[in-house]
């Protein structure tokens, strides 16, 4: 999700990029509708990744479920076996959001809100796993136990670097999109421009075909060939969203579909080795296909007319569904298991897991991003006002 999962709102209403060699048409808007439904294929990404780590991987299987889910819930597990290309679609969508939502806006501002939106849910996530592992005395998902170092270590979100275990498995996306900032931060310092944001998807795409051959280790990493081009993708729909089509957009999306297609088979080698049924190369192109059209269509305004206020909230809930459904979830169905039959088991560990999200965002998440952003954005205000005194002495000492 992990995914994940960025804040939608309206595009800011700041001045269109200086020249007109930035435009690729004269009279590009600078407001544009709210786009309701990608808060929905928000939810529906963090619904199949939640499949898939309930019904389709089979780790723990004979302990979690007390007997194969394949053989239990044989409807759900065919399709729950591809419920992993829902993180796809989650980095689809942080690009076309990252770029919205920091268009126009300095980078103390980017650096803010991202904070802001990742620590707070994710303090609390980590919190609650670790307590619902403690108790359980197993951890179901990586059958290693929590240490205090472990847990305290991934208060920072920076465990994947660091080479200590994840509270939670799905967290490992935590650290891929946290990588997307950084290199995208570069852009948001320079001022993000309809031509530097195509310039950076040129760069980072060539970036991500050269790293695998380049022997660098760090151009690698920042690189993230097997995912940098659902972000670049999903920055060249805002694009379009923003200014309208042109041929070099649509080359950019199309070029990045082609990358995404071969890579996609060495991701399904790595979900091959936890399944014992077949991986459909076939199957999962066209489920990323499908990813890469819904988010286009959104692009394009064909959902405008979707504006339903639920999906605000649906989309609001995914990041702390996404944090906390693995490890908790799985343990819940280890419990149940003893007293429900699989269906009755499989419905209540959603509903309960999708509540705990909702009351971690309502409870948590809210309060404590308004009070993280305004402390923050206090101690930036006096940094800069500390500068400002600096260089003022020093004029005068001059």
């Amino acid at each position: 999700m992990p995914l994940p999962a960025m804040p939608l709102g309206r595009s800011t209403d700041e001045p269109a990029p200086e020249s007109t060699q930035d435009r690729p048409r004269p009279s590009a808007p600078a407001r544009r509708p709210r786009l309701y439904v990608l808060d929905g294929l928000r939810l529906v990404a963090a619904l199949s990744v939640m499949c898939f780590h309930y019904v389709g991987k089979p780790a723990g299987w004979e302990k979690v479920w007390r007997g194969a889910p394949d053989e239990l819930l044989p409807g759900l597990h065919g399709p729950a076996i591809y419920g992993w290309l829902g993180v796809d679609l989650f980095f689809l969508i942080s690009g076309f959001v990252i770029c919205m939502s920091c268009w126009g806006k300095r980078p103390r501002d980017f650096f803010i809100s991202r904070v802001v939106r990742l620590y707070p849910a994710y303090w609390a996530a980590v919190a609650l796993t670790s307590a619902v592992v403690l108790a359980a005395g197993y951890s179901f998902s990586t059958a290693h136990a929590l240490t205090p170092r472990v847990v305290l270590a991934n208060l920072t979100m920076l465990q994947a670097p660091l080479g200590a275990q994840a509270v939670d498995p799905s967290y490992w996306t935590l650290w891929v999109e946290m990588l997307f900032y950084i290199v995208f931060a570069v852009v948001v310092a320079f001022g993000l421009t309809y031509r530097r944001a195509v310039v950076f998807c040129v760069l980072w795409t060539l970036a991500g075909v050269l790293a695998p051959v380049a022997g660098l280790p760090l151009l690698s990493t920042l690189a993230q060939a097997s995912y940098s081009p659902y972000f670049v993708a999903g920055i060249a729909m805002y694009l379009m969203y923003r200014f309208g089509q042109s041929f070099l957009l649509w080359g950019i999306v199309v070029f990045s579909w082609l990358l995404a297609q071969y890579q996609l088979s060495g991701t399904i080698r790595v979900y091959q080795q936890w399944l014992p049924q077949h991986l459909s190369w076939t199957v999962a192109v066209a489920i990323m296909t499908l990813c890469f059209g819904l988010v286009l269509a959104a692009a394009l305004g064909l959902f405008d007319r979707i504006t339903w206020k639920w999906l605000t909230t649906a989309g609001a809930l995914t990041y702390p569904l996404y944090l906390i459904h693995q490890e908790i979830g799985i343990t819940m169905i280890h419990w149940l298991r003893g007293h429900l039959a699989p269906a009755p088991t499989l419905a209540v560990v959603v509903a309960t897991v999708l509540i705990a999200a909702w009351l971690l965002h309502r409870i948590v998440e809210k309060p404590l991003s308004g009070l993280l952003k305004r402390r923050l954005t206090t101690a930036f205000d006096r940094l800069t006002e500390a500068d400002a005194a600096a260089f003022g002495g020093a004029r005068r000492g001059e």
